[in-house]
């Protein structure tokens, strides 16, 4: 069953906002979101009233419900979502960005020359399987995200 597209109404104040349960369900009836249209109205309607600090009890249960539709569907759509293909060398290069990271500072957790953090980065020099473990361990990951 498809749900009747409608404009949803943007709240100016929250005066506007009904005050009841039953009026709130009366613009948007909340329910189980099974497809991107629905979850575009739901999203609307909760973005209309999460905006307001201060909503009664049953302005609050109603906006309580709509998030957890939302977030259900959100949940469900990502995990059917492939993951995209990361190499080991671009993790590394988002981890040293993360934590303020040079390329002599790699040399330095590799225990190696100063060079070789630039080479990795280049790509010109492979990370060794000693390399991956001590990465690992500096990083607090597992060693498997940096072999591709």
């Amino acid at each position: 069953m498809k749900t009747t597209t409608h404009k949803l109404r943007r709240f100016a104040s929250s005066v506007e906002i009904p005050k009841t349960y039953r009026e709130l369900c009366q613009l948007y009836l909340p329910r189980p979101i099974r497809d991107d249209q629905e979850n575009r109205e739901a999203t609307e309607m909760m973005n209309g009233l999460a905006v307001f600090e201060k909503l009664n009890a049953e302005q609050n249960d109603y906006l309580d419900v709509l998030i957890e539709f939302v977030d259900a569907y959100d949940k469900a759509k990502m995990k059917d979502a492939p993951w995209p293909k990361v190499s080991g060398l671009d993790l590394l290069k988002h981890l040293m960005s993360e934590n303020g990271m040079s390329p002599a500072d790699l040399s330095r957790v590799l225990g190696a020359s100063r060079n070789l953090g630039a080479m990795i980065l280049r790509g010109d020099r492979n990370l060794t399987l000693a390399h991956v473990r001590k990465l690992a361990e500096h990083f607090h990951v597992s060693p498997e995200l940096f072999i591709s």
